[in-house]
């Protein structure tokens, strides 16, 4: 029997929620049977993660919620108070969030996250828990499970977290998954790993609700697809025929707007040629910035093992890899945050990798960071003016116009700057980080993940804006992203790092079209794909290997 014939385990009709007056969630009606996969996409604010959220009663203090119809597991949830909600989470409900290290408690190890969701539903006997956790462990990708079950979150990687995370919501085996953007923290390997156990799970009679703004994701485990706008379902039909032949206007921007191979040399935003350089790419003349041989050690594990690369004027180098192969440490070690134990950095030709902070710091704003976390680099008691403000030698006056400006170019209104850090979503977060990180108009630019927390119109916003940046000013840049398309579309050259090394590195096109490594085939092999979409490689089977994290 087909999911679509079996009575569905959450049914609502004209859902609404508000929040003192203002109604966030219009009319929605959705729902997932046994065995299907139903995802909803959409834009920041567009009312996804609300309408998952009160599916499990979890709509937030303050909320109004009102539906013609609404049945959870075959009761009239109407009626439901706290209690009953709290019945049917975990045991017939699990749920994935987007931000792991919220949700993870700090003070509590893996061990013991886990291990509560097996003892309060009684899952497994006393004896058998550990045992279990570690198979749960194991099936999400954590590497070495039985050291990560005794760390705390603070110990993990983003990845790591919100791999716990997902084998916390699974644990009591529920019977619906609700999963918000659960593989945006996560490299292609395990994002493939992640996305094959959620398939299993659905193929063994569970019912999925997925969240999430990549697109490529959706379409590879969607049996239906809901495209929220504002609010409201814009569109919503079997997956294949919404990703392959959109009827609405906002669901095609959406898909134009996810960058790849054939987006090279375009603007995501309106399909227009990018702005030419000042000049091209060349491997002439003294390199902007350059590494020779760094190795990084931290204790008995050495995280980065004789990297080099050079960087020129105007040029984007890709980094990709897997969470734990070094990419941040060489991200670190390029801003001179730490020391190589061996090897050089040189900016502009002058040493900039050395002991001492001093010499370099009249230098600093040509070379600037736009990190993974923000949240982590900002003082929360700084308001994002001031953030944006701090590293601009410009008098008050001017100082306020640029900030204006620079909020308005990463697609943010005036009132964000009078906000702190804490006030905003992640997403608004990471682009006050690309405006703080624009500000000085630097020479290079090394971005950590600086779009694996916007969605896929934002990103493309963020991204024609390096893309100008670039034009306007000449601007390298060095690209840490787990996303290869976005790598693709934006880099000129990329290197492919494995446990601490670069494995395979040259042109983004012939590294990604014709990749000479095997490990470079199985991240290219994992990358999910779009309907129609024809892949830079034959897909093969192949068992991604992962590395372990930091």
């Amino acid at each position: 029997m087909t999911a679509a014939r079996l009575s569905p385990l959450v049914a609502v009709t004209e859902l609404r929620v508000s929040f003192q007056g203002t109604e966030v969630v219009r009319g929605v009606s959705l729902s997932v049977a046994p065995g299907e996969c139903v995802a909803i996409v959409g834009e920041s604010g567009s009312g996804k993660s609300v309408t998952a959220r009160t599916l499990l009663g979890l709509a937030g203090p303050g909320s109004a919620v009102r539906a013609s119809a609404f049945t959870v597991g075959g009761q009239d949830a109407l009626g439901f108070g706290e209690r009953e909600w709290r019945a049917l989470r975990g045991r017939f409900a699990g749920l994935v969030l987007q931000d792991a290290l919220v949700s993870l408690d700090p003070l509590r190890t893996v061990g013991a996250e886990i291990g509560e969701v097996l003892a309060v539903h009684d899952v497994v006997p006393r004896r058998w828990r550990e045992s279990r956790t570690l198979e749960l462990l194991e099936s999400v990708g954590v590497p070495e499970p039985e050291v990560r079950v005794r760390q705390r979150p603070h110990e993990l990687s983003g990845g790591l977290r919100q791999r716990v995370l997902i084998a916390s919501a699974i644990a009591a085996e529920p019977e619906l998954i609700i999963a918000d953007e659960p593989t945006t923290a996560l490299d292609v390997t395990v994002q493939a790993q992640i996305l094959r156990l959620l398939a299993e799970r659905k193929a063994a009679g569970t019912a999925l609700l997925l969240i999430s703004h990549d697109l490529a994701v959706v379409g590879s485990i969607a049996d239906r697809i809901l495209v929220m706008r504002d609010g409201r379902v814009v569109e919503e039909g079997p997956a294949r025929e919404v990703l392959a032949a959109p009827a609405h206007d906002y669901t095609r921007a959406l898909l134009a707007a996810v960058p790849s191979a054939a987006s090279r040399g375009t603007r995501l935003t309106d399909a227009t040629p990018l702005p030419p350089r000042p000049s091209p790419p060349s491997q002439a003349g003294v390199p902007v910035l350059a590494a020779s041989g760094l190795t990084r050690s931290y204790g008995a594990r050495r995280v980065v093992e004789d990297v080099s690369f050079t960087l020129h004027r105007g040029e984007t180098l890709g980094i990709v890899g897997e969470s734990g192969s070094g990419k941040t440490t060489v991200a670190r070690l390029a801003m001179a945050l730490i020391e190589p134990d061996h090897g050089l950095v040189t900016l502009h030709g002058e040493p900039w990798s050395g002991p001492r902070e001093r010499p370099r710091r009249p230098r600093r704003p040509t070379i600037q960071l736009i990190s993974q976390n923000p949240l982590d680099s900002f003082d929360p008691r700084h308001t994002t003016a001031r953030l944006i403000a701090e590293p601009l030698r410009l008098p008050r006056a001017e100082r306020r116009a640029r900030v204006l400006d620079l909020l308005s170019r990463v697609g943010l209104p005036p009132e964000v700057a009078a906000r702190h850090p804490r006030e905003l979503s992640g997403g608004q977060r990471q682009r006050i980080a690309i405006a703080r990180a624009l500000g000085p108009r630097p020479d290079v630019l090394v971005c950590d993940e600086p779009v694996s927390a916007l969605d896929v119109s934002v990103q493309a916003q963020v991204l024609d804006l390096l893309a100008d940046l670039q034009a306007e000013y000449g601007t390298a840049m060095v690209f840490i992203s787990h996303d290869l398309g976005v790598v693709h579309h934006l880099a000129d050259r990329v290197l492919v790092m494995k446990d601490g090394r670069v494995v395979e590195e040259g042109r983004v096109d012939e590294v990604f079209t014709a990749p000479r490594h095997p490990y470079t085939r199985d991240l290219v092999a994992a990358v999910p794909r779009l309907p129609g979409e024809v892949a830079d490689l034959p897909m093969t089977e192949t068992k991604p290997q992962v590395s372990a994290g930091m």
